[in-house]
Parts: C-alpha cells; sequence; structure tokens
C-alpha cells in the first residue's frame, strides 16, 4: 500500500494531533490527509518538524494541478482536503494559518472546478468514479477487479473523449514519476532530520511500481493493474490513437494562424459525427499517403488544406485560387474568404475555369487563355490531392469547388479539440457571451461572422435586448488595441434590416457606432435624430468608409478631401477626431497619405 511507499510524511503523528476533533476523525479525513501529506512532501515541502509545512505556492499547486491530476475524490467529500491543510497549517505559527487560509478561500472555486471538470480525468480517476457508483469498495482490489468484469463496456463521462483520458492519463503518469524522481534526488542531496520518503528498496523496485501504488492508493485498489493487463482495453494508451499525429498537423496549423489554441475556430454551419476515432484514422492514411512522392507537390499540404477549409467556417473553397495562391499569384485578399459555389454535379476530370470566372476568383484582371493554360497543371495537381482525400468521404470536390462534408467537419472538430484547439459548434458559439463571440469573430471570414452573429440572435428571437448586447460589444471590444476597426466592422455584416427600430435609435449615442445605427435607421426609412450621434462616431464612419486595402492612394485622397470639405473645422478638425476615436486605425490609413495626426 501507499502508505509503506512514502516514508516519514508525518501521517501518523498528523492524525494524532488532530484526533481530538470529531471532524477529524473517520477513514474519509485519513484518506485525505494521506494524500495531502504525500503530494507536499513529493513537492518538496520542509519535513522538518515531523509534518510538510504547506507554503502557498505549495497549497495553490496541491489544489489546482496535484489533486485534480492524482487523487479521487468521492462526493460529499471535497471539503476535508482544504480541512486538511487548514489543520496542518495550525501546527506552524499563526502567519501560515492566515497565509493558507488565504490561498484556500482564493483558490476554492478554482479548485472546485478543477476536480469537476472532465478535462482533467485520468483513466484512474474515471474507473474510480465509475465503480464506486456501482457500489465498489475503492479499498478492496478484489471488489475492484469484480466491479470491472461486470461493466458492460467502458463507458465516457459527458463531456471527455477517450483521446482527451489517454492524454491526460500520460501526462500525470509522467508528472508523478518526475516527482517521485526528484524526491529521491533532493532527499540524498539534502537529508531531512525525519528521514527519507523513498526508501532505498522502494526506488530499487521501480520508480514505476511506486507510482502505481501511488494510484491506486490515491483512486482504487489495484486498479492500475487491471487497467494494465486483463482490461487495458478499457483504458487504451497512445498507440490505439494514431490519427494524433495528425491533429498535431492541425494544431501546428492553427498556431501558425493565430500562434495561440485559446483562439477559436469559427463553427461550420453542419456537422455530423461517425465513429470519430476510425474517421481521423482513415483521414491519417489518406494524408501520409498522399505524402509519398507520386502527388508532389501538393501531397504534403493535405493538413493545410484541412484546416484552411475548416478555418473558413466549413465553406466552399476553390482549387484554381488555391493553386493560383501556391503559385504565388496576386490574389485579390477582399476575394480570398468568399464561399465559392458548389455545382450539383461536374465531370469527374478537372478543369480549370474558365477565364471570367478565373477573374472573378481572383479578382486579377487582364487574365487570359494562356494564364489559364498555365495554371492547369498546378491546378490539376491539387486536384488529384483533394480527389485522395474525398476517396474518405470525408471531403468533397465537386468542378472546381472543394471543402470538408458535414462528417468530415465533425472528424476535424475532433482532431482540432483532442490538442486544445478551441472549435464550438453552431450551438455553443451562439450562447456565447456577446463579448466573447465578438472577440473570435472579428478574426473570421465576414459570411461565417455574419451567419455566426446571426445565429446568436436569432437564438434570442431578434429581441431589442440581444441586438443591444451584440451592438454594445461591437463598440467596446478590443477598444483602444489595433483589432477595433475590424471588430467595429462587423456592424457592415449584420442584417440590420431584422433589427428592432428601438435598438438601433438606443445605438444613436454610442460614441463608437453612433454613425453606423443612423445609417442602417436611414436605408430603412426609419426615423432618426442624427443630432445624437457623437462627433466620435462621425469621424469612425468616415474613417472606415476611406479606401484602405486596395486601390490607389489617390482615391483614399479624394475621399479624404471630400470628407474633409463636409466636415466642421476642416480637414485638421476631421484628423483630429479621427485621431482620438481611433488611433490605431487613423495612423495606418491616413499615414500613407502623408497626413500626421496630431
Amino acid at each position: 500500500m501507499a502508505e509503506t511507499v512514502l516514508t516519514n510524511t508525518g501521517l501518523d503523528r498528523f492524525l494524532e494531533l488532530v484526533g481530538g476533533a470529531p471532524e477529524h476523525r473517520g477513514p474519509a479525513f485519513a484518506r485525505a490527509a494521506e494524500a495531502v501529506l504525500g503530494l507536499l512532501a513529493l513537492r518538496g515541502a520542509d519535513r522538518g518538524t515531523g509534518v510538510p509545512e504547506p507554503t502557498p505556492e505549495l497549497t495553490r499547486q496541491l489544489l489546482l494541478e496535484d489533486l485534480p491530476a492524482f487523487v479521487y475524490v468521492p462526493p460529499g467529500e471535497l471539503a476535508l482536503y482544504p480541512a486538511v491543510l487548514g489543520a496542518l497549517a495550525a501546527r506552524f505559527d499563526g502567519s501560515c494559518v492566515e497565509r493558507i487560509a488565504a490561498v484556500v478561500a482564493e483558490t476554492a472555486p478554482d479548485f472546485e472546478r478543477a476536480m469537476h471538470d472532465p478535462g482533467n480525468l485520468t483513466w484512474h480517476r474515471w474507473y474510480a468514479s465509475l465503480l464506486r457508483t456501482c457500489g465498489a469498495d475503492l479499498a478492496d482490489p478484489e471488489d475492484v477487479r469484480r466491479r470491472l468484469a461486470a461493466l458492460d463496456g467502458a463507458p465516457l463521462p459527458d463531456g471527455a473523449r477517450r483521446a482527451d483520458l489517454m492524454g491526460r492519463t500520460a501526462l500525470a503518469d509522467v508528472l508523478l514519476t518526475e516527482a517521485l524522481t526528484r524526491a529521491y534526488v533532493r532527499d540524498a542531496e539534502e537529508p531531512q532530520p525525519v528521514g527519507p520518503l523513498l526508501t532505498d528498496h522502494a526506488v530499487a523496485t521501480g520508480i514505476g511500481r511506486v507510482a502505481t501504488a501511488l494510484r491506486d492508493r490515491w483512486t482504487a485498489a489495484g486498479l492500475a493493474e487491471q487497467l494494465a493487463g486483463p482490461y487495458a482495453h478499457y483504458a487504451p494508451g497512445p498507440d490505439a490513437f494514431p490519427h494524433l499525429v495528425l491533429a498535431d498537423a492541425l494544431l501546428d496549423e492553427h498556431l501558425d494562424h493565430h500562434g495561440d489554441p485559446s483562439v477559436p475556430v469559427p463553427p461550420p454551419p453542419a456537422i455530423e459525427y461517425g465513429p470519430v476515432e476510425t474517421d481521423a484514422d482513415t483521414l491519417l492514411a489518406a494524408v501520409e499517403e498522399l505524402a509519398e512522392e507520386e502527388f508532389e507537390p501538393y501531397g504534403g499540404e493535405a493538413p493545410h488544406l484541412l484546416y484552411v477549409v475548416y478555418q473558413r467556417g466549413c465553406s466552399a473553397e476553390s482549387v484554381a485560387r488555391k493553386a493560383a495562391e501556391y503559385e504565388d499569384w496576386t490574389v485579390d485578399p477582399a476575394l480570398e474568404d468568399l464561399p465559392v459555389p458548389v455545382p450539383d454535379g461536374a465531370p469527374g476530370a478537372y478543369a480549370v475555369p474558365p477565364v471570367p470566372e478565373l477573374v472573378r476568383l481572383l479578382g486579377t484582371p487582364g487574365l487570359d487563355e494562356a494564364d489559364r493554360a498555365r495554371l492547369e497543371g498546378p491546378a490539376r495537381d491539387l486536384a488529384a490531392v483533394l480527389d485522395r482525400l474525398a476517396a474518405t468521404g470525408l471531403v468533397f470536390r465537386t468542378g472546381d469547388a472543394f471543402g470538408l462534408t458535414p462528417r468530415g467537419a465533425g472528424t476535424v472538430r475532433y482532431l482540432l479539440g483532442v490538442r486544445g484547439v478551441a472549435a464550438p459548434d453552431a450551438a455553443e458559439a451562439a450562447a456565447w457571451p456577446a463579448t466573447v463571440l465578438v472577440a473570435a469573430a472579428g478574426g473570421w471570414p465576414a459570411p461565417v461572422a455574419a451567419r455566426v452573429l446571426a445565429d446568436r440572435l436569432h437564438a434570442r428571437v431578434d429581441t431589442a435586448h440581444a441586438w443591444t448586447e451584440l451592438l454594445d460589444a461591437l463598440g467596446t471590444v478590443h477598444a483602444g488595441t489595433s483589432e477595433a476597426a475590424a471588430t467595429r466592422g462587423l456592424f457592415t455584416v449584420l442584417d440590420t434590416t431584422t433589427a428592432p427600430p428601438e435598438a438601433l435609435r438606443a445605438a444613436l449615442r454610442d460614441p463608437v457606432l453612433g454613425a453606423y445605427a443612423l445609417r442602417a435607421l436611414e436605408e430603412r426609412g426609419e426615423e432618426a435624430d442624427p443630432i445624437q450621434v457623437p462627433t466620435s462616431a462621425r469621424a469612425l464612419h468616415v474613417l472606415d468608409a476611406l479606401p484602405a486595402k486596395k486601390g490607389p492612394l489617390e482615391s483614399r485622397r479624394v475621399a479624404f478631401d471630400a470628407a474633409a470639405a463636409a466636415w466642421p473645422g476642416g480637414s485638421a478638425a476631421l484628423v483630429r477626431a479621427m485621431a482620438e476615436a481611433d488611433r490605431h486605425e487613423a495612423e495606418r490609413v491616413l499615414g500613407p497619405l502623408g497626413i500626421a495626426l496630431p
């Protein structure tokens, strides 16, 4: 048992010292004390007094990292762990009691959340929970074995995937092994007067065996042996998840785009789920085959193709446009995110679209048949890659259009999710607070942002309150940053014809969106008072209307001069108002015109 694996934690002495109080009696308190003292000692707490001394740092790590990783806590017993910390701190000076109490109070909500978070479950913690629900005696290895044998399959907790539990288990194994190794080395280099935590005999039998004994003590007796032996199929390891290689590749793509897995990708409009692990393995097999020489030069781009289509909200992309990008042709940035119509049917053999359609897709005037012929080879090579992916049933190519099938969207979403990328479905995104959704939607393609923002409004029956929440977010999220312009620009993707007029009228006084709201009301023929619109909102509306990303600077200058001529106080007053309202965007748009900001 683990009591004999970790020696000199002071457990017996501690239980003797606190045993007088009724709340400190019973096996549940003793079990909590064993885990708390053992983990503190493993993490290097000073044991000079005979028991490990908690510090604020160790207490925070214990509550938020170690207990959620290693220990199963039955319902109703969660409060015992902070209670042990409090009773332990009371063995030391008064300031220790106060410091530990402050950390416990500060971390209490996060501690409870972490202990109940499905994302923190390991196989051992989950099966201990499941076995206890079945009535098992978790201290009896024979009963644990019998209850495992009686399980009909291996159900998963709500909100968790097998890969999640596998990954968390593998991480917990590494962390526990490292903690044990460090504890042994630390005791050897700086012996404690009370003696070592690990005996030479325990270490000689293997750190892995020591870790197994601790897992059993902190979850269920004999469970680790059963899950490593006859019931290993209940707790599959990394070898059961070859598709995680593809998940890693998709994570790399996401990090290349956003640098942070918490930045959400947009939800697809439709998702279907088959056996996602099997589908993911099938997709991986296709990706690995495409890496062979016969699919050069684009075979190695398969993960990128899967990611960029998902990043488009799963709207279809053009083979020709993507091939043109790979060949370094000029593609109008304003057209990159526009969805591509999917024909009802098309010949199996790929052909580059006619020149007029090619001009529309690329936004490059002056293309001719010679240009179309030059693109034919690269586009056919890319179509061959997409056709191999389409053979899985998870990707489609119809004529020049390609994308993910609904089942393919479910598979890619699963792969992103198992590597921690925020990948909501449509219902989840629609349920987000307005500020969270707006912060995410600012980085999505405009057609996708329009769909998801509309979904949020429709989910709230397009009420005035729902519109006001959204408009407030458009004016405040990322305020004062370089992303403010893109955020308020989301107003232009909203279908304001469905907005209650009272919501738009209330927005007239908004210092950011007031002029946008005025324009929307005027286009609807609704009554509106332009005097209510603040100067800052009028200046931003003018700034955002200036040609910015494309077109010659002359057109931007002409537009600015025209606006300045109608602005009270002229160009100097307009520039000042723009700079005060959004200095980042004013510098970006006016700087190339040689206009200095005040």
